[in-house]
């Protein structure tokens, strides 16, 4: 039974020396990682210093790719607004080309309904005419 407060003592203590361990770590992490760019950054520097035919030829085709990426991009984009447009016109069309053929089939059913009860008619007082 005494052992057990002895334990819990210690581990106490412990963890607020982990919680410092880990802040340092992340300092010691954050300041690691600015002087890693740093000397990347001037590693970088130095050798385009000491070769810059190369970086220049590595500005003109990436440079050049990124250009001709961006003027095929908006000739896509251009291209999708005219078809777009298109469709749209195209839409509208086919809407009033329904519209007007509904009208004219029930124009042409109030035609027919009229035109054959004349008929009808017509039929009707030629054969009462007729005899």
């Amino acid at each position: 039974m005494e052992n057990q407060p002895k334990q819990n003592q210690q581990s106490t203590s412990s963890a607020p020396s982990i919680q410092k361990n880990e802040e340092d770590q992340a300092a010691s992490t954050a300041m690691g990682l600015k002087e890693s760019l740093q000397n990347q950054y001037l590693k970088v520097k130095e050798h385009a210093e000491t070769y810059p035919y190369v970086w220049a030829s590595y500005i003109v085709v990436y440079g050049g790719l990124g250009l001709w990426t961006a003027y095929r991009w908006r000739k896509l984009r251009k291209t999708e607004d005219r078809v777009r447009t298109l469709h749209e016109k195209l839409r509208k069309l086919v809407e009033a080309e329904e519209s007007s053929s509904s009208t004219k089939v029930i124009e042409k059913g109030f035609a027919d309904k009229s035109s054959s009860s004349t008929k009808v008619i017509e039929k009707g007082s030629a054969d009462k005419s007729s005899k």
